[in-house]
């Protein structure tokens, strides 16, 4: 049996269309996919507005179809795309309906907390809980497939809508549908309006199971109409679909697209991630291009992971004249042109980063893990992110290296995937409070290494508490908490405190003296290694940028490891450094230049000079070549580290490099 289409390299384009865009040039969308690269076109079909005669009652077909000569643009769409070989994936929202919809069925909207219905630009928002989507949307996916040889269906906006678009919070639904089906899940639970009440959480739990049931349903039922179309939407859709997008007012996270992507992957190495980028600012302005070079990282940080690239436009190419399209077309050309290179490519990272639960809603934690993302990546460590929900999906032969950047008091399901990682032998580290829980460690096996005895957790509390945590004579400070340990007498202890004194004023400013609180402890834990850092070094380098923190953190946790480094790079620290393998069996390594990261932006970044890549490895390389220089690499070896020399590298470079014994 053949693989599904999606598990080989393809790239898209989005048109967003408006109503009156229903009487594009099909050819002359086509001719601008062809010419962009992209053999795949996510095309707006259903739902709110159907771009195709339905005839069934719960869609609005689009009145500007009238002006189509054959009143049906989906399939002059479908037609034609498929003459020139490329896939169609269809674009369905089914989170509104118009006036009428909503007043014959009432039963199908959201009603919030006081009552009322949400209305935004004419059009009802619908419950997720209701019929509309548990049983007419599944009617309209029939309709379409029984007339339309499309390749995949993708749902907008498929989700709770306690938000609308211009980001009012509208509370928690009251539909009928949503108070039985919650009081049957949580009977002793009273239904809650927003975050502030205390049965919210467990609403989002609820409310996250009833998208995870219409995902896993609606995957079965296309699947059971034609096996070769995929549903692209969560993690048990057959693609996931990941949005890169900016907002106004939003903070910048440059590595985003990366993190994302990996994150998804990590769960399972071989998964199809759609990153779809979007070419304009922001949602409320979507005919404001992005500038060229956010646009840049958008799409190479999707590709240097394995993600799938597709560009996001508002309207038609005609009318979305954005600036960043011309990269965005010699990216998507470059990886069109090199598709034996991506193809099956995976993750060869031997080092993962554990990212905490709730992301943003956490400042603290959230700081821990991006210092670490920024120490890794500076310091040309490849690695995977990890999701925390998912420790105990790990595979433990997959990595030598685990960090937990400040996750908190474990689940019974993430104690025991550390667990079966010391077991088979990696390392561990567990920074801030991560796997601490009523004083003890909760791995097994671990809770005689160290007893967590008191914490300093405010700032007043930290000042004067510094650390040493190199050689040098100086300290860096605690920033964010730090954990007073008491270890046993086998571990290992190091980076003892400088106990804390007066802070001012400057002429009582003395009296710092060493105390025993360690900030490292590491020990054995089955046949692996678990290290404990009871502060917050990431933290500390996201916030102050201190370099000798992250060289010292870096250096330090691969004192645990059983092999070292598997890569090592005389590049500067903008350079990243993404490792994988591809089907072929070939070394596929993306450089990354982050020199254009900039306060809440992007810009141009400056040309890496030639340097040189180290790989611990005993075969020798066959064939070593930078495809985007296009030039082969010299390389030599010094024991048992191959030494490749690499090129100048402007935005990105790839090298590809098959070893002797493939």
């Amino acid at each position: 049996m053949s693989s599904p289409w999606w598990h080989e390299p393809f790239r898209g384009v989005q048109t967003n269309l408006r109503e009156i865009d229903a009487d594009l040039d099909v050819e002359a969308v086509l001719d601008f996919i062809e010419d962009y690269g992209a053999d795949t076109w996510l095309l707006s079909v259903g739902g709110i507005i159907a771009n195709y005669p339905s005839e069934l009652d719960c869609q609005t077909v689009n009145p500007a179809l009238a002006a189509r000569a054959s009143g049906d643009l989906i399939g002059d769409a479908v037609s034609a795309a498929r003459r020139r070989g490329i896939r169609v994936l269809a674009r369905m929202d089914f989170s509104k309906v118009d006036a009428r919809r909503a007043e014959e069925h009432p039963e199908w909207c959201f009603v919030g907390p006081d009552g009322r219905a949400q209305i935004y630009n004419g059009y009802r928002s619908v419950c997720p809980s209701g019929e509309y989507y548990q049983r007419k949307m599944f009617d309209v996916v029939a309709e379409v497939l029984s007339r339309y040889d499309v390749a995949g269906f993708f749902f907008n906006m498929m989700h709770f809508n306690e938000r609308d678009y211009s980001r009012r919070y509208h509370g928690v639904c009251h539909c009928t549908s949503c108070l039985s089906a919650f009081r049957s899940y949580a009977p002793d639970v009273e239904h809650p309006t927003g975050p502030d009440s205390p049965g919210y959480q467990v609403w989002r739990s609820w409310s996250a199971g009833v998208l995870d049931d219409l995902n896993t349903r609606m995957r079965e039922h296309i699947s059971e109409l034609d096996r070769d179309v995929a549903l692209m939407l969560r993690e048990s859709a057959h693609i996931t679909y990941h949005e890169a997008n900016n907002a106004v007012g939003r903070p910048l996270w440059h590595h985003l697209t990366s993190e994302s992507v990996s994150a998804h992957r990590s769960r399972d190495r071989d998964r199809t991630v759609y990153v779809n980028c979007t070419a304009f600012v922001d949602m409320p302005y979507r005919w404001a291009g992005e500038d060229p070079n956010h646009v840049a990282q958008y799409l190479l940080q999707a590709m240097a992971h394995g993600g799938h690239p597709s560009t996001y436009l508002m309207g038609t190419p005609e009318t979305a004249r954005y600036e960043g399209l011309e990269v965005g077309r010699s990216l998507t050309r470059f990886h069109r042109d090199h598709a034996s290179l991506y193809a099956g490519l995976r993750s060869g990272a031997r080092v993962g980063l554990v990212r905490p639960h709730g992301g943003s809603h956490d400042a603290r934690r959230l700081a821990e893990f991006r210092g670490w993302y920024q120490c890794l990546v500076e310091q040309h460590v490849p690695f995977d992110v990890l999701e925390q929900s998912a420790l105990d999906g790990i595979d433990p032969q997959q990595y030598d290296l685990v960090i937990l950047a400040d996750l908190g008091p474990l689940a019974p399901h993430g104690v025991a995937g550390v667990e079966s990682l010391l077991e088979q032998g990696s390392a561990v580290v567990a920074t801030g409070d991560s796997a601490w829980s009523r004083g003890e460690l909760q791995v097994p096996g671990a809770g005689s290494l160290a007893r967590w005895k008191a914490e300093y957790t405010t700032e007043e509390s930290l000042f004067g508490l510094h650390i040493p945590v190199d050689s040098s004579g100086d300290y860096v400070p605690a920033v964010g908490g730090f954990g007073v340990l008491e270890p046993s007498s086998e571990a290992e202890v190091d980076w003892r405190a400088l106990g804390r004194a007066l802070y001012g004023p400057p002429e009582k400013c003395y009296g710092h003296v060493p105390v025993p609180h360690p900030g490292w402890v590491a020990g054995r834990v089955g046949r692996g290694r678990l290290a404990v850092v009871p502060w917050r070094p990431g933290q500390l380098y996201h916030e102050l940028g201190l370099t000798r923190v992250r060289d010292a953190v870096v250096a330090k946790v691969f004192t645990l490891t059983r092999s070292g480094r598997q890569v090592e790079a005389e590049l500067p620290a903008q350079v990243q450094v993404v490792l994988g393998t591809n089907r072929a069996g070939a070394t596929v390594v993306h450089l990354l230049n982050r020199s254009g990261d900039a306060p809440q932006r992007f810009v141009e970044p400056v040309p890496v000079p030639a340097g040189r890549l180290r790989v611990r490895t005993p075969a020798d390389p066959v064939i070593a070549r930078a495809q985007v220089s296009s030039e082969d690499l010299s390389w030599h070896r010094e024991g048992d580290v191959v030494v490749f020399r690499t090129p100048r590298v402007g935005l990105f470079e790839v090298l590809e490099i098959q070893w002797s014994n493939n």
